[in-house]
C-alpha cells in the first residue's frame, strides 16, 4: 500500500510540474488574462499606498505593450496575490528582563504567523512597553477615528516587573495587536508595518553600512518574509529589501543568489520604471548576468530605452542608495 501511495504521489507531481511548465512557457490568453483582470478589480477601491511605499514611482500600475511575456505573467501573478487578503496570528508568548546600566524594562517576544502557513513561515521580534506606546501615540495621531475604542495598557507606578502584571500585558498587547491587524487602514499604514519591521531593518542596514554583510544578510532575510506579507497592496514598497539582499550577495561573492533576488526587485518594478531604484537594478542585473553567462540582451535594451528617454542624470549605484536607508 505505502507503495501505490507512493507512486500515485510521485504521478501527481509530475503533472503538477508538466502543468506549470505548460503555463510558463505559453502566452496567457485573452480569457486567463480578463479572468486576472477581473480578480484584481479590487485593488481600484484600494487606498492609495503611503507616499514613502512608491517614491519616485510615477507610473500606472497597468501592464504595457514593452513588456515581455514573462514580465507579463510575472505582473499577473503579483496582481492576483495582492487581492488575496494574508490573514495574520499574533502570539507573545513569553517576555525577558532586560538590565542595561541604569534602566530596566520588560521585552516582549512577538511570533507572527500567517494562518494555514507552516511553522517555517513565522517571523519572531522582540518590543518593550514604550515601542507600543509609541505605536499607539502615532496612530492616534493619524487614526483618531478609528482608534477610539482601542484601549491601551497603561504603565503602573509599582510593581511593573512582576509576574502578574508581565502576564496581564502579555494578553493585552495580544489582543492590542490582533485589533490593529483586523482594521484595514492601520495594519497597511507607514506605522503599523514600521512597528513590525523597522528596528530590524535600522540593525540589517547599520551591519550592511558597516560592512557586516553576512549579519545584515541574516536579518534582512528574516524580515523580509514578513514585509511581504505586510504588504501585499503594494508590491514595490520592499523593493529596498530585496535590493539590499542584492548588495550583500554580491559582496558576498554569490553572484547566483544575487541575481536571484535582483529578479524578484525588477518583477515589483514592472510599470514603475519610475522608481529610484530601477536604473540600479538594471545596472547590476547586467553585470550579474554577464558574470554568470546568462542573456542579458533584453536588461540592455530596457536601460538604452530608459536612458533615450530621459536627461542625463546622475543614478546612484544600488549600493550607494543601500547604504542611505535608515540612516536616521
Amino acid at each position: 500500500m505505502d507503495q501505490d501511495l507512493h507512486c500515485t504521489a510521485e504521478r501527481e507531481l509530475l503533472e503538477a510540474v508538466s502543468r506549470i511548465t505548460t503555463f510558463s512557457t505559453t502566452s496567457p490568453s485573452d480569457e486567463e488574462q480578463n479572468q486576472l483582470k477581473a480578480e484584481i478589480s479590487c485593488q481600484v477601491r484600494k487606498e492609495n499606498p503611503e507616499k514613502d511605499d512608491l517614491q519616485d514611482s510615477n507610473a500606472s500600475p497597468r501592464p504595457n505593450s514593452a513588456m515581455t511575456t514573462k514580465e507579463l505573467q510575472e505582473y499577473w501573478r503579483n496582481e492576483k496575490r495582492q487581492c488575496r487578503q494574508v490573514k495574520l496570528l499574533f502570539e507573545i508568548p513569553s517576555t525577558r528582563i532586560v538590565e542595561h546600566h541604569l534602566s530596566k524594562y520588560v521585552m516582549y517576544k512577538i511570533i507572527i504567523l500567517q494562518t494555514g502557513s507552516f511553522d517555517s513561515n513565522k517571523s519572531v521580534i522582540e518590543r518593550r512597553y514604550s515601542d507600543f506606546e509609541k505605536l499607539h501615540r502615532n496612530l492616534l495621531e493619524e487614526f483618531s477615528e478609528e482608534m477610539e475604542e482601542v484601549t491601551f495598557p497603561k504603565k503602573t507606578l509599582t510593581g511593573n516587573f512582576t509576574e502578574e502584571i508581565i502576564n496581564e500585558r502579555k494578553l493585552a498587547f495580544k489582543d492590542y495587536l490582533r485589533l490593529l491587524y483586523s482594521m484595514k487602514y492601520i495594519r497597511r499604514s507607514k506605522k503599523f508595518i514600521d512597528f513590525l519591521t523597522r528596528p530590524e531593518l535600522q540593525e540589517a542596514y547599520g551591519c550592511l553600512r558597516g560592512g557586516q554583510y553576512t549579519k545584515a544578510l541574516e536579518i534582512l532575510l528574516e524580515v523580509i518574509g514578513l514585509q511581504e506579507r505586510l504588504t501585499r497592496g503594494n508590491p514595490a514598497s520592499i523593493v529596498p529589501t530585496l535590493s539590499a539582499i542584492v548588495v550583500c550577495h554580491k559582496d558576498l561573492e554569490n553572484p547566483a543568489s544575487a541575481f536571484e533576488y535582483g529578479e524578484k526587485a525588477l518583477s515589483r518594478l514592472c510599470v514603475h520604471t519610475s522608481h529610484r531604484y530601477y536604473i540600479p537594478l538594471l545596472e547590476t542585473m547586467i553585470a550579474l548576468a554577464y558574470e554568470l553567462g546568462k542573456d542579458f540582451l533584453s536588461l540592455q535594451e530596457k536601460l538604452e530605452e530608459w536612458k533615450a528617454k530621459k536627461d542625463p542624470i546622475r543614478v546612484f549605484t544600488l549600493k550607494e542608495l543601500a547604504v542611505r536607508e535608515y540612516v536616521q
